[in-house]
């Protein structure tokens, strides 16, 4: 399983459930890289897309304890999810902070988008660069409106102690 996230200086995602920061060709890579594949993400997530709904070109799979939602799956726990994600060739973690968590055992790559800035966060993203079982295996550099920005992938290396 993947994930895609962006995240500011200090692995912060966002504040009360939005990014205060949006880079357009952050936004524009997260729809090249999951359209056709699955994307798993919680209710809080989804009421931030654009539409506030489920995302066109992907199979959507939405974790929450609230009900249906027409054009997602609705699973009600992450173990759920990963279960459902097996039945896809490619299925991307998508947000928001307690569903990467949960997830984060089951990833083995995720691309990240750094934003050389630090807006107020309440939610983070574990700080791929002290975690040693993580390899960034891919950075390019960006700049849009000022802000320096990299694209970044990174890999599980297989072992905590490499």
């Amino acid at each position: 399983m993947e994930a895609i996230v962006a995240v500011y200086s200090d692995w912060g995602i966002g504040s009360d459930g939005t990014q205060p920061i949006v880079i357009s060709e952050d936004r524009k890579r997260f729809a090249a890289l999951t359209r056709g594949a699955a994307v798993i993400y919680g209710r809080r997530t989804m009421d931030d897309f654009p539409s506030g709904a489920p995302l066109e070109g992907r199979v959507n799979i939405l974790i929450s304890r609230n009900g249906e939602t027409p054009g997602a799956t609705v699973v009600r726990s992450p173990e759920e999810a990963v279960e459902e994600a097996e039945k896809y060739e490619r299925c991307f973690a998508v947000g928001g902070a307690s569903i990467y968590m949960a997830l984060f055992p089951h990833l083995t790559r995720i691309y990240v988008t750094k934003i050389d800035a630090a807006p107020h966060s309440d939610a983070f993203f574990p700080n791929l660069d002290s975690l040693p079982e993580w390899k960034c295996v891919e950075e390019e550099p960006y700049e849009e409106g000022g802000v320096s920005c990299r694209f970044c992938i990174y890999e599980r290396t297989g072992c905590a102690g490499a």
